[in-house]
Order: structure tokens, then C-alpha cells, then sequence
């Protein structure tokens, strides 16, 4: 009697004890950003760059390497944030695209251009938030990024991680401005 081959993982998996993202949710995600690429214009569900980046999946034993499948999404949000510009710019033209994107990059610089450890709302002080000093790094060379156009890739934007510390930024502003980062890379890329 033989048995059926079992299919190999989409990814490597999380190496020893680490963790990793479930399998089932990554796979069920990926299959769903698959088909609402291929449909395009078409698709009953579908999927933006945003939904992309923000994509988040359960820890588990035994899950797909974090690394990995990361990296993945940052590829596939690259492919719908082209097919995104070239709609915008197929139905609004190429001024008004890149006009959105000075636009964001501006609010970007406004927010950034607040004192070192006052840019972003803190919570409380018994909560925790991201460290206020690596945040502010960031968000240093963010800025010469915007002003001055020295180097940074999506990619380190993505990459980018914070401790956390009692009474430090709020999460979901810091998230959102590193989105809208994103954003502004993608649209002038």
C-alpha cells in the first residue's frame, strides 16, 4: 500500500523551536491575493497594496518562516501598488498621481518635522508603546529620505522594528505614517 505524497509547504518552516505564521492563514491569504490579482478590474473580493502590507497572520509551532513569507508579501505588494499606479494614473493622469503622493509625503514631513520625542501621541504610563528613540531615528532618516533623497528602500521601511517601552509612541500612529511612507516609495517608483 502506498501513500499519497504529502504537498511540500509553500515556505520553509520556522526553524526549531521558533515560531512561525500559520500555514492555513498564509496559504488561505495568499490563494485570495492570487485570484484577486488574476481577476484585476473583475474580482468579487478585491485586495489593495494596503491590504497587503497589513496583512497579519497567528504565531504558531511548526509555522512558515516569518523571513520568508515577508519577504513574499513585499514582492506582491510591489506587483498590486504597479497595477494600482498605472490605473490611477490611466484615469487621473500622471500630475494628479504624483500630486498625491507630494501631498502625503508632505503630511509625512509635517508630522516629522515635531520636536524629537514628541511626534507621535504616547499612551499611558503604565501601557506600552514603541521606544521613543528608536522611533525617532527612523523618523530622522525618513526625513532626509523626503527632503534630501538619501537612500532608504521600501524594503528597510518595511523591515523597520521597535522595542517597546512603557509610556512610548503610540503603535498605530508610528504604523500608520510608515504605511504612508510606503506609499509615497511606491507611487514614485
Amino acid at each position: 500500500m502506498t501513500t499519497a505524497p504529502t504537498a511540500r509547504p509553500a515556505f520553509p518552516l520556522a526553524p526549531g523551536r521558533r515560531k512561525g505564521y500559520e500555514r492555513e492563514a498564509v496559504d488561505a491569504f495568499l490563494l485570495r491575493a492570487r485570484t484577486a490579482f488574476e481577476a484585476g478590474d473583475a474580482s468579487d473580493d478585491p485586495i489593495t497594496s494596503a491590504d497587503i502590507r497589513q496583512a497579519a497572520f497567528p504565531l504558531v509551532r511548526q509555522g512558515y518562516s516569518i523571513e520568508a513569507v515577508d519577504s513574499a508579501l513585499g514582492r506582491i505588494e510591489d506587483a498590486f501598488a504597479a497595477r494600482e499606479r498605472q490605473r490611477a494614473v490611466a484615469t487621473a493622469g500622471v500630475r494628479e498621481w504624483v500630486g498625491q503622493a507630494r501631498e502625503t509625503a508632505q503630511v509625512v514631513l509635517d508630522r516629522l518635522s515635531r520636536d524629537r520625542g514628541v511626534r507621535f501621541d504616547r499612551v499611558g504610563p503604565l501601557r506600552y508603546g514603541y521606544r521613543i528613540d528608536e522611533v525617532d531615528i527612523v523618523a530622522d532618516r525618513i526625513s532626509r529620505f523626503l527632503e534630501k533623497g538619501e537612500p532608504l528602500t521600501v524594503e528597510q521601511v518595511r523591515s523597520v522594528a521597535f522595542r517597546m517601552q512603557r509610556n512610548g509612541y503610540r503603535e498605530l500612529q508610528v504604523d500608520a505614517l510608515l504605511d504612508a511612507v510606503i506609499e509615497v516609495m511606491l507611487a514614485v517608483t
